[in-house]
């Protein structure tokens, strides 16, 4: 089996490239330790305490000046290391992801983004002294739930960054991903309370309104293209069978691969949630929130994710048919961005499943942990090495629509 330390890297590069690997190789321990304590200690969006404070320690104690919190989130991180030749660019952005799934801990596989952000991140600057820029690492909060890196963004954390680059843990290898536009919707019905079997006449039942909305969104289904989603919760439901419920929330997700047909399925949402209050004499609140874009993905800096993966005997195996949402695409809108996602567990297991959380604290899952780490810093020494490389990223960017 080919290993980091084992395998000849691609060119160009490829002896910076190799010492880069055998970095990761060495601080294998530290890097495993933080996958499993965070897989271990699983903490959902906007409440990653423990591991924003873990990932800071670490980097703080390898010379990177850490600010924590960054900007509004209290659990977003920006650490910045300046590489040796000095000067303010390139900026190569590090990501890491670290939230979980409430009630289902990691099962998609953030801690392994964390660890092998963080094990990018020590490697670059274990090789920097010949290197211009700087090594900006961003802890970015709130995945799956709020767009954490939105915030971020708007707090001007991305601001001056050269280029994007994180790594996702999937059961398929494949560079570029094509997640859909995305957002949550809470949605809350107010009713009027009254007893269920003396006077059921009196009240205004919140419940109903769900329902009606339920079964007016799996009758649209009928008509979504096959790339629309929407698919919901409810949250609560009443308090007692014997009492019209004055109270019914739920939380909603609609999904589509374009931005122009999301914002008509985002109008008739909305339209349906007012219908189904004015069905049965209800009131209707909708918040909207947690805006994922769809994906601008780079195509240069794909070519050498791609090109140094292939060195490590991992094909491209194209397009992944199950697309979910992220919001690393809205950084795809803000600077050269790459996704790429490398296989944890057998092909064929679901994301977002107790499958997939079990498979994110495995040996596969480590050694995967520990090739993602190799692979970003191997990227990103590249556009710290060449300035036309990140020219030609910077190009595409703005030549694209």
């Amino acid at each position: 089996m080919t290993t980091l330390i084992t395998t000849r890297p691609a060119p160009p590069f490829a002896d910076a490239k190799a010492a880069l690997a055998a970095s990761v190789e060495r601080n294998r321990a530290e890097i495993l330790d933080l996958s499993h304590r965070i897989h271990a200690n699983p903490e959902p969006a906007f409440e990653e305490v423990q591991a924003a404070t873990w990932i800071a320690e670490i980097l703080a104690r390898d010379g990177f000046a850490v600010e924590r919190p960054a900007g509004r989130l209290a659990t977003a991180i920006r650490a910045i290391r300046p590489n040796g030749r000095g000067g303010s660019s390139p900026r190569i952005g590090i990501l890491a992801e670290y939230d979980a799934l409430p009630g289902l801990g990691h099962g998609c596989g953030h801690n392994t983004m964390a660890a092998s952000g963080v094990g990018a991140a020590l490697a670059l600057a274990a090789v920097s002294d010949d290197l211009p820029g700087e090594i900006v690492f961003l802890g970015t909060p709130a995945e799956e739930r709020g767009s954490g890196k939105q915030y971020m963004i708007d707090d001007g954390l991305f601001e001056g960054v050269d280029a994007a680059l994180l790594y996702h843990p999937c059961d398929r290898n494949h560079v570029e991903t094509h997640p859909l536009a995305s957002e949550d919707v809470d949605v809350v019905y107010t009713g009027l309370q009254a007893h269920a079997s003396s006077d059921p006449w009196k009240g205004k039942n919140a419940l109903d309104a769900l329902i009606t909305l339920f079964t007016s969104v799996g009758l649209w289904r009928q008509q979504l293209r096959p790339t629309a989603r929407v698919h919901g919760i409810i949250k609560e439901g009443g308090t007692a069978a014997n009492i019209i419920p004055d109270r019914a929330v739920a939380w909603f997700m609609i999904r589509s691969d374009n931005e122009a047909e999301y914002q008509r399925m985002r109008d008739r949402f909305r339209q349906m949630c007012e219908a189904a209050a004015l069905a049965t004499g209800t009131t209707v609140e909708m918040t909207f929130s947690g805006r994922a874009s769809t994906m601008r993905n780079n195509g240069v800096l794909a070519g050498r994710f791609r090109a140094n993966m292939a060195a490590y005997g991992i094909a491209d195996q194209g397009d992944d048919p199950n697309a979910g949402s992220t919001d690393m695409a809205n950084v795809s809108w803000v600077c050269p961005t790459i996704h790429p996602d490398l296989s944890i567990a057998p092909e064929g297991t679901p994301g977002h499943s107790i499958l997939f959380r079990d498979a994110a604290a495995t040996p596969r899952a480590d050694e995967t942990t520990l090739l993602a780490a190799a692979l970003v810093a191997q990227t990103a020494y590249e556009l710290f090495a060449d300035p036309e490389l990140v020219a030609a990223a910077w190009k595409e960017f703005r030549q694209k629509p």
